[in-house]
């Protein structure tokens, strides 16, 4: 699957089927991740990977979102913060950046395996942490059920149009000056 493909065929799985990936192929997808930008090389994102059933079920109740339940596999990812936020003037801005571009490769590698997930990021933290024994000083970036999506759907969900996001040389200006100085 060529990058392009994979940014644009990438969406959010609510209903998985009951067929149990290759817990290898998850662990690539987690090796991608490694290869995000991180400040001063100091590696900050941790990973867990559970696939044990009664632990999921739990971890679906702190998510209040039944579908995690159907999971094989809930990828677990985490953040040590400490080392980078004491050594940056806006280090918990780097440690958010860094963990979102990680997340993207992770994510991109999922869509690559053919594997599905959905970003989780509203669950009770207490709980995740106490069920996977997490220290308080680990923050939670945010839970990733993986499977196989249950029926492929043929839509594909329309984005926003580029013009929308776009501007040049200042906020909200939307024209571009062309190599010889006049309006686009």
């Amino acid at each position: 699957m060529k990058l392009n493909e994979a940014i644009q065929s990438r969406k959010s799985v609510r209903k998985f089927n009951s067929k149990k990936p290759d817990w290898r192929d998850i662990i690539e997808c987690i090796d991608a991740a490694r290869y995000a930008p991180m400040a001063g090389n100091n590696y900050t994102l941790r990973f867990i990977l559970v696939d044990d059933k009664e632990k999921i079920q739990k971890i679906a109740k702190a998510t209040q979102q039944q579908f995690v339940s159907q999971a094989q596999y809930i990828v677990v990812a985490c953040s040590k913060t400490s080392k980078t936020i004491n050594t940056y003037e806006k280090g918990e801005i780097f440690c958010r950046q860094q963990a979102g571009a990680a997340i993207q490769n992770f994510l991109l590698k999922i869509e690559e395996k053919g594997l599905a997930t959905c970003w989780i990021g509203y669950f009770v933290e207490r709980i995740v942490k106490e069920v996977l024994r997490i220290p308080d000083n680990i923050n939670i970036e945010a839970l990733f059920p993986i499977g196989y999506e249950f029926k492929k759907s043929m839509t594909r969900k329309a984005k926003i149009d580029l013009d929308t996001i776009l501007y040049f040389d200042q906020y909200e200006n939307k024209k571009m000056k062309n190599p010889k100085g006049l309006n686009v």
